[in-house]
């Protein structure tokens, strides 16, 4: 036999007493199957991932966690309240700068039907919802274009950069005045200062969020026969989409605070304008329900600016 049949011989006689060793070990050979390993995921998700659904009395962990938030949420709206009532009871102010949780819900009885300054809640919530809902609309519309030329245009970048970040610095009131001088005490001054509150954010947000889009999207679009006016709308804007959300939800959030102070001038209906009025009269409990409406309005308005992120940018934080 030549040398390189001895030791092909060898080595089968080596890899034969080998396996046979293994076997007797007890080691898996080529007859015991290999459990597939297991991904990342159901690692991550643990061993309860294993257990098949319905073996125990409990619900699905999504389930249960959403009712937890939900008691949890629920009970600290109770011990706010039950703080309220306790230190309203107290006497350690007087009722009129604590209100009794009572006489808040009362007002809001009252007002619901009977109405204040004129007009009943409803009325004045509704208008303030209109010119937010106007002021927002043409701020984020004018901030999103603005946001892509400074993000897109280095020489638009230099000059509309620093007058951008001026006007978001400044607080409303600083030019409510102004405005009211050039638009009267109508509707446009209120239009145009929740504008200018809602624009900056937006505007700021989208520039950031178009500097960041990574170049091979671009360059990926144009090999794929992509022009360049079509970049903007086609590839930068869905993959700044969701920090352009989040500068929406800001400038619905700053545009909010703002509603008071731009309904302190001829702001009735409105809710500013009523809170003012009630103010001047101190019926404090009057300003809390306008408080509280302006809270849970606002949370109901960013429960669905939330509920369009998820929809609109379903991979946020899944990349």
């Amino acid at each position: 036999m030549s040398a390189l049949g001895d030791l092909t011989g060898d080595a089968s006689a080596h890899d034969t007493a080998d396996t046979s060793t293994r076997d007797t070990a007890g080691s898996p050979t080529r007859d015991t199957p290999v459990p597939p390993a297991r991904d990342a995921a159901d690692a991550l998700a643990g061993d309860s991932a294993d257990v098949p659904a319905g073996t125990s009395g409990a619900g699905p962990a999504p389930a249960r966690s959403v009712w937890r938030a939900m008691a949890l949420r629920a009970g600290a709206i109770v011990a706010l309240v039950a703080i309220w009532q306790v230190v309203a009871m107290a006497r350690i102010w007087p009722p009129v700068f604590v209100p009794e949780p009572l006489a808040v819900w009362e007002q809001f009885l009252r007002t619901t039907t009977e109405g204040v300054s004129g007009y009943t809640l409803q009325e004045h919530l509704l208008t303030s919802l209109r010119r937010i809902l106007l002021g927002c609309l043409y701020g984020v519309t004018g901030g999103i274009v603005l946001g892509l030329l400074i993000g897109m245009v280095p020489t638009l970048r230099a000059l509309l950069g620093p007058p951008v970040t001026f006007v978001r610095t400044l607080p409303p009131l600083a030019y409510l005045s102004l405005l009211v001088i050039w638009f009267g005490i109508d509707e446009e001054p209120k239009i145009w200062l929740l504008l200018l509150a809602a624009l900056p954010p937006v505007a700021v947000a989208t520039a950031d969020a178009v500097r960041s889009v990574h170049e091979d999207y671009l360059n990926a679009a144009r090999s794929l026969g992509a022009r360049r006016h079509e970049l903007p709308l086609r590839v930068v804007l869905p993959s700044a989409l969701p920090e352009i959300i989040t500068g929406v939800r800001v400038a619905v959030g700053v545009a909010y605070t703002t509603v008071v102070a731009a309904e302190t001038v001829n702001g009735v209906p409105g809710i500013g304008g009523m809170v003012r009025d009630a103010q001047r009269y101190n019926q404090t409990d009057v300003v809390v329900l306008g408080i509280l409406v302006i809270g849970l309005s606002g949370l109901l308005i960013d429960f669905l600016l939330q509920t369009l992120d998820r929809r609109l940018v379903p991979w946020r934080g899944r990349t």
